[in-house]
């Protein structure tokens, strides 16, 4: 794998207010994935930004980070190319565990920190564990866990856009008498998904008991649609395929069945639940975090479906 880091010298507080700050960034195809670090411990203030592309950084996008640090804005940034190197690995070194309700979500060197009434997953750093500590994953992670404490009891789950798997194990953990499948459209994903399982003890297949993995764009695949309708999708994708893909994933909900929205920033939020307002899919709940929304809608009953029990 080829790809870019940008450097930047940047401050402590500046490192720190980053997560509010990168809506900008967020709308890049695809957004590069940001680490922060402190450059020498006897110089506490002094604090350094990389950030890891797949492509060469252009002018535009390193005028972009450098408005986002106002103490850079007379330092060269270092550009270079990165051959043969796990990119996302280095980019993700430090990340810390993550913990939202009943979840923890951890790195291999974070085994020993485990709380003993957690339901925890180990993510490994070099395989895209940037999509779990993301706040829109971990959005949903919060979003699932309130969810189950509010009493609600699913059926037929679907994660779309699934990355590591993540969201469809925590979905599994919760509701383990369900039907579980997880697709995603990059095939590496799905790939990826499946180490995870095996190493979080989650039995994969087709079956009651097992999570279905499937690569697939949207809801373009026969056991996708086979197992539908759900009684909770889950999509963590990106706002215009969230928007595109309103009527397909409305109409692949049952009446009275939740769907989680994520990937989209605050300010596009609006616009996401119109899109699903359109398909009979009412607000019914947010998260916010930084930037980025989650989004809980419910299908509203068509006028000659009789509401349905909680499921």
């Amino acid at each position: 794998m080829t790809s870019w880091k940008l450097s930047l010298p940047c401050t402590r507080a500046e490192a720190e207010a980053l997560k509010g700050d990168i809506a900008p960034l967020a709308l890049l195809e695809p957004p590069p994935a940001l680490m922060t670090s402190e450059i020498d411990p006897a110089v506490p203030d002094d604090w350094r930004l990389d950030a890891y592309f797949e492509s060469k950084p252009d002018a535009n996008t390193v005028a972009m980070l450098k408005r986002l640090f106002p103490s850079a804005a007379h330092a060269e940034p270092v550009v270079e190319r990165l051959r043969d190197e796990d990119w996302v690995t280095l980019s993700q070194q430090g990340l810390e565990p993550i913990q939202e309700g009943r979840f923890f979500v951890h790195t291999p060197r974070h085994r020993d920190s485990i709380p003993a009434d957690a339901i925890a997953f180990e993510i490994d750093a070099g395989r895209a564990f940037g999509t779990g500590q993301h706040e829109t994953t971990a959005g949903c992670l919060a979003m699932l866990d309130r969810l189950k404490a509010s009493g609600r009891r699913y059926r037929a789950i679907a994660d779309i856009g699934t990355g590591t798997g993540l969201l469809a194990f925590a979905a599994r953990s919760l509701w383990p008498r369900a039907r579980v499948i997880a697709s995603d459209i990059d095939p590496v994903a799905i790939e990826v998904a499946r180490e995870n399982a095996q190493l979080n003890d989650i039995a994969l297949g087709q079956g009651r008991s097992g999570v279905a993995l499937v690569t697939a764009a949207g809801l373009a695949h026969r056991e996708l649609k086979r197992r539908a309708p759900y009684d909770l999708l889950i999509a963590n994708i990106l706002a215009k395929p969230l928007i595109d893909l309103a009527p397909a994933f409305a109409a692949a909900t049952a009446p009275g069945g939740t769907l989680i929205l994520a990937g989209l920033l605050q300010a596009q939020a609006d616009d996401v639940a119109t899109a699903y307002r359109r398909q009979r899919c009412r607000l019914a709940g947010r998260i916010d975090r930084g930037d980025w929304a989650i989004l809980r809608l419910q299908k509203r009953p068509s006028p000659a479906h009789k509401p349905a029990s909680r499921a």
